[in-house]
Parts: C-alpha cells; sequence; structure tokens
C-alpha cells in the first residue's frame, strides 16, 4: 500500500508540474501502475483472483494508451516541432 501511494504521488506530481508531454504520459503510467499494485495486493489478501483479472486489463488499457500517446505525439512533433504541452495550441477554439 505505500508503495502503492508512493507511485500514484509521484505519477500525480508529474502530470500536474510538467510540460513535457512525454513525461506527463510516463507518469500517468506510474498512476495505472499504483492501480495494479492496489488491485494484485487487495486480490492476495482477500483471496480473489479478481484483482489480477482486472490489473490485467489494466495493462491492456496502459499499452493502448501508450501507443495512442506516442502516435500523437509524434504527429504533433511532426507539426509543431514541440512536446512541450504549453506550446501546442492546435485544440484551443
Amino acid at each position: 500500500m505505500i508503495l502503492s501511494a508512493a507511485l500514484l504521488l509521484i505519477g500525480t506530481l508529474g502530470v500536474l508540474t510538467r510540460r513535457n508531454i512525454v513525461i506527463i504520459l510516463m507518469s500517468i503510467e506510474l498512476i495505472l501502475n499504483a492501480v495494479n499494485i492496489n488491485l494484485i495486493a487487495f486480490s492476495r489478501h482477500f483471496g480473489h483472483v479478481t484483482g489480477q483479472v482486472f490489473a490485467i486489463f489494466v495493462i491492456t488499457v496502459a499499452v493502448a494508451e501508450a501507443a495512442v500517446g506516442l502516435g500523437v505525439l509524434i504527429a504533433l512533433f511532426r507539426n509543431k516541432e514541440t512536446v512541450q504541452a504549453d506550446e501546442i495550441e492546435l485544440l484551443k477554439w
């Protein structure tokens, strides 16, 4: 639980304070790993397999998020030549 809380805190701080999109994506991965640790720990504590099954689903979603996020990042870098979140105004009104 302490490891999961530490990962969640580091990931949340990374998402809220960093401007580099690559670091923001890595911080989101840390948050998802914190969720996986909690799911597996509680699954083992209660003796059910459902937490481990949900952890597999979270890993699947994390892989899809990383693939789509990196694809979008590459496309934005080709158009704007930057990976700073503050400098990308493509989706603003």
